[in-house]
């Protein structure tokens, strides 16, 4: 099968599984996962997008090499952002486009961090590369502002209102 057929497939459940939400729930935004049914459906996607970023790092890593996989998942989602900034598409969509494709750019890092350097990558061990993406992932948060979110309560039977993630009362307040 390899990984162009593992690779179909997995996206195949993806997509499976968001129009399922859809067609259960009438969303499928990552504000109205408020309750059990809601998480069910975004675990079970999150479980299929994971495998499939996995799967399409490493498959397009074997093409372009390491540096090549990095830098087409950069140039995809910054296609996404610059759609997000200068199109109406569904911020939904774009979501749920970004949020698949970090998945192979993280293993496509991966690879380029800790395979040995005869092979395409910087030979960096374990330890250090997880410190290397530790220390960006600090700066990045030190830098960029942070506010809090604010999501739309969806419960049977109760009038839309918004609410903040925190009243939820779910771990949903995180996204």
């Amino acid at each position: 099968m390899g990984y162009p057929g593992g690779t179909s497939i997995l996206f195949g459940l993806v997509i499976v599984s968001l129009v399922v939400w859809k067609l259960v729930l009438g969303t499928v935004s990552v504000n109205s996962i408020v309750t059990p049914k809601a998480e069910m459906f975004y675990w079970l996607t999150i479980l299929f997008s994971n495998t499939l970023g996995i799967a399409l790092g490493d498959w397009t890593s074997e093409g372009t090499g390491f540096g090549g996989g990095v830098f087409l998942f950069i140039v995809l989602l910054a296609v996404i952002a610059a759609l997000y900034f200068f199109t109406k598409i569904s911020r939904t969509v774009l979501f749920w486009m970004a949020f698949i494709l970090t998945r192979p750019l993280g293993a496509s890092m991966g690879d380029l961090l800790t395979k040995p350097r005869g092979d395409g990558g910087f030979g960096l061990s374990r330890f250090v590369s997880s410190a290397v993406i530790a220390v960006f992932m600090v700066v990045c948060i030190l830098l960029f502002p942070q506010r809090a979110g604010v999501i739309r309560a969806v419960r049977q039977g109760a009038p839309h209102r918004r609410i903040t993630a925190r009243e939820a009362g779910s771990w949903s307040w995180w996204w």
